[in-house]
């Protein structure tokens, strides 16, 4: 098939998924009014993979039959395939300002890094498991499948190990396939996707085997059902509420009761090996994604800080230029990171390719030198550091300029419909306009502030982002494990032995 178009899309939803939104089971997601934004959204940008301007930025030829597909699918491994691959991400990232962490382009580079390590990692016992991983990315890039992902146990009680948080697990086998039962969250975009794809995230321990697992199934699937959370988009006024009725995703908690996963959709089976070390292996396309969103929302937010300043008569302060000036530099860091990390991919890339050929690697080795669950000991760690520490720390920051900028007139921003009404549309011309902009304008850009950093479309955000890499906590104990620590003591233990000669 290659590329889809929106309209393909949107029919391809229309399937018998057990959805819950609110209470109700939602039988028709393209007619449930609070998706029809998120639908509209996902659709552009199955939509522009068609324009010519943006075709040969956007995809690259299928090695199956040649037809066009999105690069994101794109086993990069050269410097200038690593490029083609940075401009489309940074193109449709640009499109829709940053604000989808799971665009289909994340987990395209998802399925795309688990292919690539394949072979000797989800393979290193059986290979089945790899020719499964490889088979399936083909399939998402030729069908151009909507894809999301869940990752995380749910945690009844976080002093609790494992076995009483009824996470999913392998509860029986069959010549047909596994079958599973329990849930997992956090299923972004669940609601609208065509599949789900269920992965590793935190290390399993041995005796944990039956909750090794990493496969994919559709969403429609018998036995599977979703359970999300509250819509924020309300298919209401798109100026009263510009980003939540735009890009709101959609969260579900995923629930497997006694689902038959095929043996060919099964990459990963009771094997906490490859089940440990899949996220350390991957070469990092699906980490370049994720960076790249992150500095378009920091450019489009600098953008509305920007223009906040303007319409309040602010930008000649030098307090507010101050302000503004903070959030430009931000973004020249963000831009020399990104750089800096798909050099790394380059890297990361070549070896994992290598690693392929390499009749001596043996993954169990690699496992026992590896301290830290996302980056193995001798690789740059420049894009795990980037969406680790720096992104959600400056989304953080970014946010707290945002409010001090906008201060009181955050609050007061009345509706589309008080502009619409004659009794009162005079009078808020008169004391909220001025000769920046109109109360209109004014007001406009302010509810765009609003629901950026105050609204529940922005506060999930907020969330979103610190906890988008997993537990800041957790990062941060990680890193304690590289070997940077105890080279840069060595520079203070060194000193100390010049200071005592």
């Amino acid at each position: 098939m290659g590329i889809r178009t929106g309209a393909q899309y949107i029919a391809s939803l229309r399937d018998d998924r057990a959805l819950y939104i609110a209470g109700e089971r939602v039988r028709d997601v393209t007619r449930h009014a609070p998706l029809a934004g998120i639908l509209a959204s996902i659709a552009e940008h199955f939509d522009a993979f068609h324009r010519p301007d943006l075709q040969a930025d956007y995809t690259y030829p299928s090695p199956r039959d040649g037809r066009p597909v999105s690069n994101s699918f794109l086993p990069a491994r050269t410097w200038d395939e690593v490029q083609q691959r940075l401009r489309g991400e940074s193109l449709r990232k640009e499109a829709t300002y940053g604000l989808m962490g799971r665009l289909p382009d994340f987990m395209n580079a998802f399925v795309t890094d688990a292919a690539v390590i394949a072979p000797h990692v989800l393979g290193h016992k059986d290979k089945a498991f790899a020719d499964n991983a490889i088979r399936y990315w083909e399939y998402c890039r030729d069908e151009d499948i909507c894809l999301t992902h869940t990752l995380v146990d749910p945690k009844r009680d976080y002093g609790k190990d494992l076995s009483a948080q009824r996470a999913l697990k392998v509860v029986r086998e069959t010549d047909a396939g596994i079958v599973v039962s329990g849930a997992r969250m956090l299923s972004t975009l669940a609601p609208v996707s065509n599949e789900i794809w269920v992965g590793p995230f935190m290390p399993r321990r041995p005796g944990e085997e039956d909750y090794a697992l990493s496969f994919a199934v559709p969403v429609a699937t018998p036995g599977l059902r979703f359970i999300a959370r509250e819509s924020y988009a309300r298919g209401g006024s798109r100026y009263d509420r510009p980003l939540s009725e735009r890009f709101d995703e959609g969260d579900a908690l995923a629930v497997f009761e006694d689902v038959l996963v095929p043996w060919e959709r099964v990459f990963i089976y009771r094997d906490i090996v490859a089940y440990n070390m899949m996220a350390p292996s991957f070469p990092g396309y699906l980490l370049l994604q994720a960076i790249v969103r992150g500095r378009s929302k920091l450019r489009f937010m600098t953008g509305l800080a920007s223009k906040i300043a303007d319409v309040l008569g602010r930008s000649a302060l030098p307090r507010y230029q101050e302000l503004l000036g903070e959030f430009l530099a931000l973004n020249e860091l963000a831009d020399g990171l990104i750089d800096a990390s798909a050099r790394e991919l380059v890297v990361h890339a070549q070896q994992e390719f290598a690693k392929q050929a390499d009749p001596g690697f043996v993954l169990e080795d690699v496992a026992r030198e590896t301290a830290s669950l996302f980056a193995s000991p001798n690789r740059g760690m420049v894009g795990i550091s980037t969406l680790r520490f720096f992104l959600p720390e400056v989304n953080t920051r970014v946010n707290e300029l945002i409010r001090l900028m906008g201060s009181s007139s955050l609050v007061m921003t009345v509706t589309e419909a008080d502009f619409a009404n004659p009794e009162t549309a005079a009078d808020l011309e008169q004391y909220l306009g001025n000769e920046q902009a109109s109360a209109r304008e004014r007001v406009q850009v302010m509810k765009l502030a609003w629901d950026a950093v105050a609204s529940e479309f922005g506060g999930r955000q907020e969330i979103y982002e610190i906890f988008f890499a997993g537990d800041p906590f957790l990062s941060r104990q990680l890193h304690y494990f590289t070997p940077r620590r105890g080279q840069y003591q060595a520079m203070v233990d060194r000193l100390l032995a010049e200071s005592r000669a």
